[in-house]
């Protein structure tokens, strides 16, 4: 595998969770995000997706086999994709978007990114076991 790539993607995944929740969520003073989900979404959910992030950042850096770590993160991931389809399907995103733009463009985008990096994990998972194997 890559190990530049692995690299890489949890510094995206990273930067992803940090910078996306601290800008859309203007620093945690943004409440509409609260609003519209206040289980998921409350400020302390909020600093737990940063956190996230931060692990991901310190797995970047971590030499040697990260495949269980990598597929936590993918279970981790597919959570928050179940968790944004059951909002999306029980909320109107117009309604949040009428309260603030920037928290209608978070709940419009970030079930599709956590899909995207659940991917990668799941790969990350899935090629270090195959590696593992070849050895």
């Amino acid at each position: 595998m890559k190990t530049k790539i692995v690299q890489l993607g949890f510094i995206a995944a990273a930067a992803m969770n940090i910078g996306g929740v601290l800008v859309f969520s203007r620093a945690f003073t943004n409440t509409a995000i609260n609003d519209a989900d206040p289980v998921v979404m409350s400020n302390f959910g909020l600093l737990m997706i940063v956190v996230w992030g931060l692990a991901y950042l310190g797995a970047a850096f971590i030499k040697s086999n990260v495949r269980w770590l990598a597929g936590a993160f993918a279970v981790e991931k597919l959570i928050y994709v179940v968790a944004w389809l059951a909002w999306i399907f029980q909320n109107s995103l117009q309604d949040v978007y009428s309260a603030d733009m920037f928290a209608g463009a978070f709940y419009s985008i970030y079930g599709l990114n956590d899909f995207i990096f659940m991917l990668f994990f799941a790969w990350v998972f899935k090629s270090q076991g195959l590696e593992c194997k070849e050895s």
